[in-house]
């Protein structure tokens, strides 16, 4: 893995917007259409959530996630679920180990913040996103959230 510097920063940070743009085009050229799940810097903040990004050694972003606290509802969610979202890395840095450093960050981070479960949701059009959950302890589960009763959409949770 080469060398990155992992920051906390504002979901709404320059950096992060960057991004969420940049994710957002990779959706639209997978699944035809970008994310649909409406989020706002507030799902990131401490101590319901938390947002990353990941700097190589020229001061570049290279890689984001966060997570947001879900609780027991209509949509699915289970008392004590951090959510994670938007899990990116860009093209020049992949196969290098990012997404896996963010992934544990984020989970060390929502186990510190009293979260018992992770929980996600990705789609089949992104192989190598269900091949780092199911890598990194992630088993399928319920359908919850936004995109429950999609066809591409699978469902991951792990005990934190």
């Amino acid at each position: 893995m080469r060398d990155v510097k992992i920051r906390e920063l504002a979901y709404d940070h320059p950096d992060a917007v960057k991004l969420t743009e940049e994710v957002q085009a990779e959706y639209v050229a997978r699944y035809g259409s970008g994310d649909r799940d409406p989020l706002t810097p507030s799902h990131f903040a401490p101590p319901g959530g938390i947002y990353l990004v990941a700097y190589d050694t020229s001061g570049a972003p290279v890689a984001s996630g966060g997570w947001r606290a879900q609780n027991m509802t209509a949509d699915g969610y289970e008392k004590g679920d951090a959510e994670i979202k938007r899990m990116y890395v860009t093209p020049s840095a992949r196969g290098q180990g990012l997404a896996r450093s963010i992934l544990a960050a984020l989970e060390d981070s929502a186990r510190e913040a009293g979260r018992i479960r992770a929980v996600l949701e990705t789609g089949t059009p992104l192989p190598e996103a269900l091949a780092l959950y199911t890598s990194s302890g992630y088993v399928t589960t319920t359908a919850f959230g936004t995109y429950r009763g999609h066809p591409e959409s699978r469902f991951f949770a792990k005990p934190l």
